[in-house]
């Protein structure tokens, strides 16, 4: 499916079509989590800040051991 990022006020947005709101039981006003992936895609995912706060620690895990996992992954 092609949408297309359109400017909203002052700021830039997405217009999601109504049929894919439904399908995917997604409601106005409802946050949403994006994570960038490889090859530049992105995944939108319900927000919970539980989630948020775990990525945020592997996150934070990854670049103080940032040597270790590299040399591991060898």
């Amino acid at each position: 499916m092609k949408i297309e990022i359109k400017k909203i006020g002052n700021s830039d947005g997405l217009l999601l079509p109504k049929e894919l709101m439904q399908r995917l039981d997604l409601k106005r006003g409802q946050e949403l989590h994006v994570t960038e992936l490889a090859g530049g895609g992105l995944q939108l995912m319900p927000y919970d800040p539980d989630f948020e706060e775990t990525m945020k620690i592997a996150d934070q895990t990854m670049d103080q051991y940032r040597d270790t996992l590299a040399a591991l992954a060898k």
